[in-house]
């Protein structure tokens, strides 16, 4: 099997994508279609050897849309590929002026304005000539698209369209018919338009990396592309200068605002051993940075990349739109033709009056307002957060955090600021401090954990060097194994000792209860013979961390819970001072996932939030995960749903007022643009309604929705000052 994108200049609504599906799903090779809109971009997997590139590529052009391979050079477009539908809308727009005022001027009334009138006769030849110049200009793009689908008797709103303009001409309604294709052509083009808005918005996000870099090369400075620079060359960056990849500082000392990934604007220092990041802004001194991941590979080009990818994440929404116009469609043609037949042939009306009404009902079939309703509003929910640094991998987990119901938080890192540091040592059985500290660390140099982390840290800080182990074996969620110079020692929770009876002495356990009630973690160490000491490590909450929870539940969130491997005490005694009511404590990772299950049983959507590596089975289990501090951290990227680019939990309130607001957004464009159709519909039975009415309400219909959708683009939508 192979894939490959496409990019089809055309591709601006779900239109489009319907006519692509009845033109290729089901071809011999073909096996999938996914479509990015906003990208104007289709990835197909098909089976090379049934079918190839070209094939497809013939395929694409019989709709009437032209493609070329994404893999293919960028291709130049030319000054009509870019303008050629503005120029001809306008045209259309010029053509149908003049035949206005020619009609006005002229002997003959100028009875279709107003609707269908019975004893209006064709304009003048002069005036129609500038009429069907409207229409040819104002048609030129839609045509080819509605032949190609009327070929395959899969009438569209290209059709429904045509059928409309070719009714009003046949019935003398040329005006009408020529104010029809032009609204027509105006819609597709601010549809085109809001497409390329939200677009615009995410090529952005890929301007703030600088495309120049100096290298230092030999004591000598030399420009050069970012794309050619290598893992492990030096860059000078200057004050006020962007970063131009990721990597970390060896020389110099300055602030970077880091805003444009982490949407947060307090300047961070930077001195030699910390990590830069592509896209950041230096500000205060010069910086000598090695260059620790390559052009593609940055955070910031990860970033990009996801809010790529997420477009192809469809919401509910979003599909039920999709469902809905494929059967609204289908019905209004219908309805249609029903009210142009029924009551001529049944009741003896008009003809032509009932034949007007019909076309009517066809242009109120063209379901244009109502498919742009939703993707635009979601685009722009996602790259307005992706500015405020929070990553989100598709509408369908936007639309879950605006329904959540429940929380479940990891405690380590995530409640706390996740840097715990060794309180107390306590050697026992003829251990020194320095013994026990030197055996933890051996055994914690592999482990990723927190607390190994602070117990290594404080082995360094005392200049004790961690020796060689092997045979190393991890019990997961509770301690591990390994031998050290020939003999076997373990290390692990007051509960590791418990469950593998590790000849805990009174002393011992003594010890461990007094750690546990001044809210620390117990980290016991041992051999087989005997316990040789424990440790005490605590952690600080976060800054504000109070706070944000009274935030978050006064958003009406149903529940919060700490999920912990620590032991009861220490998790009580923080659940209390963070104002956490539920906590669950001494859970292994298969206990957390079994609480994430019974959380999900009891409420409809749940959230994990947690650092994305250790939580990975329970982000998996709840509706949707959310990493925290995920800047540099390949692991969160690919586990959670939701990216956090910084640490800050006040993120999460901001999070859900955000998801909230694009769905509000998201349903009044929904009942707005149906509310014009049923409006219209009512008014076209009854005879009320005109042909360019009825699209003239589309269009504008379709104007609102757009520019709805795109407040949440609005700078103070994105603007994250939260603490």
């Amino acid at each position: 099997m192979r894939k490959e994108t496409f990019r089809i200049q055309e591709l601006d609504c779900a239109e489009e994508c319907n006519l692509l599906k009845r033109a290729m799903e089901g071809r011999p090779g073909i096996e999938r279609l996914d479509f990015d809109v906003i990208g104007r971009k289709m990835h197909v997997r098909y089976d090379e050897n049934a079918i190839d590139s070209e094939k497809i590529l013939m395929m694409i052009r019989s709709t009437g849309m032209q493609a070329s391979l994404q893999e293919a050079k960028e291709e130049k477009h030319t000054f009509w590929q870019k303008n050629g539908h503005l120029i001809l809308c306008i045209a259309s727009g010029i053509f149908l002026l003049i035949g206005f005022i020619l009609n006005l001027t002229g002997p003959t009334s100028f009875g279709d304005v107003g609707g269908f009138d019975p004893s209006y006769d064709f304009p003048p030849f002069g005036v129609t000539i500038f009429y069907l110049g409207a229409i040819i200009t104002g048609g030129w793009f839609t045509a080819p698209k509605a032949l190609a689908s009327a070929k395959r008797l899969s009438p569209d709103m290209n059709v429904l369209m045509l059928v409309a303009v070719i009714g009003a001409i046949a019935i003398g309604q040329v005006f009408e018919g020529a104010a029809v294709i032009f609204l027509f052509s105006v819609a597709l083009l601010l549809e085109s338009w809001s497409v390329d808005r939200a677009r615009r918005a995410i090529s952005k996000l890929m301007d703030l990396s600088p495309t120049l870099a100096r290298v230092m090369i030999n004591g000598e400075l030399i420009e050069k592309k970012v794309e050619g620079i290598s893992i492990g060359e030096k860059l000078l960056v200057r004050p006020g200068e962007k970063i131009p990849l990721d990597g970390e500082v060896v020389g110099g000392s300055s602030t970077v605002n880091q805003a444009p990934i982490t949407g947060e604007s307090m300047p961070v220092p930077k001195n030699a051993g910390d990590t830069v990041f592509a896209g950041t802004i230096n500000e205060d001194g010069a910086l000598e940075m090695q260059v620790t991941k390559g052009a593609n590979d940055t955070t910031l080009a990860r970033i990009i990349q996801m809010v790529q990818d997420a477009r192809m994440r469809r919401a509910k929404s979003e599909k039920w739109v999709d469902q809905f116009s494929r059967v609204y469609t289908p019905i209004m043609m219908s309805l249609a033709v029903g009210v142009a037949l029924i009551p001529p042939l049944f009741f003896g009306e008009p003809w032509l009056e009932w034949t007007y009404r019909g076309l009517v009902m066809l242009v109120i079939a063209c379901p244009c307002a109502l498919v742009i309703s939703t993707p635009v509003s979601i685009v722009s929910a996602l790259t307005s957060a992706a500015r405020a640094g929070i990553l989100i991998k598709g509408g369908v987990y936007l639309e879950a955090v605006g329904k959540l119901d429940a929380i479940a938080f990891d405690k380590t890192g995530t409640v706390t600021i996740g840097k715990p540091q060794v309180q107390k040592i306590v050697p026992l059985n003829q251990h020194t401090e320095d013994d026990l500290l030197e055996i933890a660390a051996t055994l914690e140099m592999s482990s990723e954990h927190p607390l190994g982390r602070a117990i290594i840290e404080k082995a360094a800080e005392r200049g004790i060097k961690p020796t060689l182990a092997q045979d190393f074996q991890i019990f997961k969620g509770l301690g591990a194994e390994a031998t050290i110079d020939g003999e076997r020692y373990w290390i692990g929770s007051h509960r590791f000792m418990h469950e593998h009876e590790r000849k805990e002495t009174p002393e011992a356990h003594d010890a461990a209860l007094e750690m546990e009630d001044a809210g620390h973690s117990v980290v016991a160490i041992g051999d087989f013979t005997h316990i040789c000491g424990l440790l005490s490590v605590a952690d600080e909450p976060r800054p504000y961390i109070r706070a944000t929870l009274s935030a978050i539940k006064e958003l009406g969130i149903k529940k919060m819970i700490m999920l912990t491997g620590d032991n009861q005490k220490t998790a009580e005694s923080l659940a209390k001072e963070v104002g956490l009511e539920h906590f669950l404590a001494e859970l292994l990772p298969e206990d957390k996932v079994h609480a994430i299950e019974k959380l999900k049983a009891e409420h409809a959507v749940v959230a994990m939030v947690g650092d994305g590596v250790n939580d990975a089975p329970a982000m998996a289990a709840s509706s949707f995960g959310i990493a925290m501090g995920a800047m540099g951290t390949d692991a969160a990227f690919e586990t959670a749903d939701i990216v956090l680019m910084t640490d800050n939990l006040a993120q999460v309130p901001w999070l859900i007022r955000h998801a909230r607001r694009a769905l509000k957004i998201i349903k009044e464009n929904i009942f707005f643009a149906l509310g014009v159709k049923a409006l219209f519909i009512l008014l076209a039975l009854f005879g009320w309604a005109t042909l360019w009415m009825a699209i003239a309400a589309d269009t504008g219909a379709s104007l609102l929705v757009v520019f709805n959708g795109l407040r949440l683009l609005r700078k103070k939508e994105w603007k994250f000052t939260g603490k």
